[in-house]
This record gives C-alpha cells, sequence and structure tokens, in this order.
C-alpha cells in the first residue's frame, strides 16, 4: 500500500481503529475521520506511535448531518489529489429514535446515508485515482433487514434492532447498485461483515439493548480480528477488479435474497438519492 491514501470514518475506536492501523502499517497514508476532534488526535497519536513514519490526517464530521459530510469531502478533496480507498466503516445503533438535523432518522442517515453520500461527493476522486476500491462495512444483520419502503425511518414503529438491520442491508443494496454504475471505471466497491466485535457499538443504548450488549461483550472477538475482513477487502491483490461482492471472515459469501433482488437495490437507490438531495443516476 505504500503511495496509496485511503480514508476511514469512525476510525477513533474500535473496527475503524483497526483499520487504520493496519492500512498504516501497509505504508499507506491514511486519513482518519471521527466525530470528536479529541479523540480523533488521540488515535493519529496512537497510530503514530505504533507506526514510526506513519502519514496521517485528521478530519472530523457528525456524518448523520449531511452538511458536514459535505464539508469533510471537500476537504478532503482538497488534502487528497489522489484517493486510493474508501472505507465506509462509521455507525451506530439507537435505542430510540432520534431524528438528525435533516429532519431523517439517525440510524437511516448515519449507517446508510452516510456512507452514499460521503461516497457520491468523493466519487470523481476515486475514479480518477484508479484502480481504487470503496469498502462498505455492513453486518450479518443485513440478513434479518427488510426495507420498509412504507415506513422507512420508523416514524409509525421503530424499533433499534430492525432499524440498524435495515440501515446494513441499505449498505449492501448500495453496494449492488453503485458497482453496475462503476463497471468499467476501475473502481470497485464492496461490502462486507467484519464480525460480532468487542467494541463500543451500543455502548449509549439502555434498557434490554444496552444490558444485553454488555454482558455479551466481554466475551466478543477483539477489534483487531474485526479489521481483517476490512482489510482484506481494501487491499488483497487478488481482488483487484472484483466488485459488487459481499464478504464475511475474508471471504465472498452470499449476501441475503432480499439484498440481491436488483428491483430494490434501485428503489433504495433512488430514495437515499433524493434524501440527500441528489439527481437519480
Amino acid at each position: 500500500m505504500a503511495g496509496k491514501v485511503c480514508l476511514v470514518t469512525g476510525a477513533t475506536s474500535g473496527i475503524g481503529y483497526e483499520t487504520a492501523l493496519g492500512l498504516t502499517r501497509a505504508g499507506a497514508q491514511v486519513g482518519i475521520v471521527g466525530r470528536d476532534p479529541a479523540k480523533v488526535e488521540r488515535a493519529i497519536r496512537a497510530i503514530g506511535a505504533a507506526v514510526p513514519g506513519a502519514v496521517l490526517d485528521p478530519f472530523v464530521a457528525d456524518l448523520s448531518a449531511q452538511a458536514e459530510i459535505r464539508r469533510l469531502a471537500a476537504a478532503v478533496l482538497a488534502a487528497y489529489p489522489r484517493l486510493d480507498v474508501l472505507v465506509n466503516n462509521a455507525g451506530a445503533i439507537f435505542d430510540r429514535r432520534e431524528v438528525t438535523v435533516d429532519g431523517i432518522e439517525r440510524t437511516w442517515a448515519l449507517d446508510h446515508l452516510g456512507y452514499v453520500l460521503l461516497t457520491l461527493e468523493l466519487l470523481d476522486r476515486l475514479k480518477g485515482s484508479a484502480p481504487a476500491r470503496i469498502v462498505n462495512v455492513a453486518s450479518a444483520a443485513h440478513l434479518r433487514g427488510h426495507v420498509d419502503f412504507a415506513d422507512l425511518e420508523g416514524a409509525r414503529s421503530y424499533g433499534a434492532i430492525r432499524a440498524y438491520s435495515q440501515a446494513k442491508l441499505g449498505n449492501v443494496l448500495f453496494t449492488y447498485a453503485l458497482a453496475r454504475r462503476l463497471a468499467g471505471s476501475g473502481v470497485t466497491v464492496n461490502a462486507l461483515h467484519p464480525g460480532v466485535i468487542n467494541t463500543g457499538f451500543a455502548k449509549n443504548t439502555r434498557g434490554l439493548l444496552g444490558f444485553g450488549w454488555g454482558l455479551i461483550r466481554p466475551f466478543l472477538r477483539p477489534p483487531a480480528e474485526g479489521a481483517a475482513t476490512s482489510l482484506h477487502v481494501a487491499t488483497a491483490p487478488e481482488l483487484a477488479g472484483v466488485s459488487g461482492r459481499y464478504f464475511s471472515r475474508c471471504r465472498e459469501e452470499p449476501s441475503s435474497p432480499e439484498s440481491r433482488d436488483e428491483a430494490v437495490q434501485e428503489r433504495v437507490w433512488e430514495a437515499s438519492l433524493r434524501q440527500i438531495g441528489r439527481a437519480v443516476l
């Protein structure tokens, strides 16, 4: 990865941090994206200490807010004449329904639309840097997900797991729809399940969800293992040119039947672009 430039969202802790660390160890210049400036700086110091000579750049943004995503993209474009790898990793689960500054349910806004908007804002730079890769960190939770087009944002009925599973399904659907549009461009896009990992996921939730996650967290795999598939998809030479696939445990696996429905892919593509204020491509 020497000479490559990578951007990792949600890179201040957990899987995102380990992904950024792995890319840095492989020789890449890495942009560290996080919401908290202090945590971004802390991650850069830690990675710099672990990898002497590391080239790291801080970027701060709340990826649930579309104006902040656009500001982040502008900063990335100003900083990087080329971009070889984009890892969309940032995400969270919310036990209660919340609405963002854009008036969109927060799980869908952060976990799905954040991927869509940042990717499209940076897409021309990725194309200009081809061969380039887009890595969308989804989840096996998508297997239980269903896109409820009649209540996409849970306004009538909200459940944390249901909202999260739908957003992760959205990641996979977006990956497949984008892969078709990128055919022949030299830019690949793939989705993955990192595993069930001991991270800060669900740490801010309350009730049974927060209690249950707290009980099982000590028994989960460490973040470094969770980053393995992200690093594989981002760097493996044998995946050059491979696009529109879903990976788990560093190998290709089938995603859910709904995720492979091209009609659903296109409906989510169109709905997502409308929500971020872009013309349908």
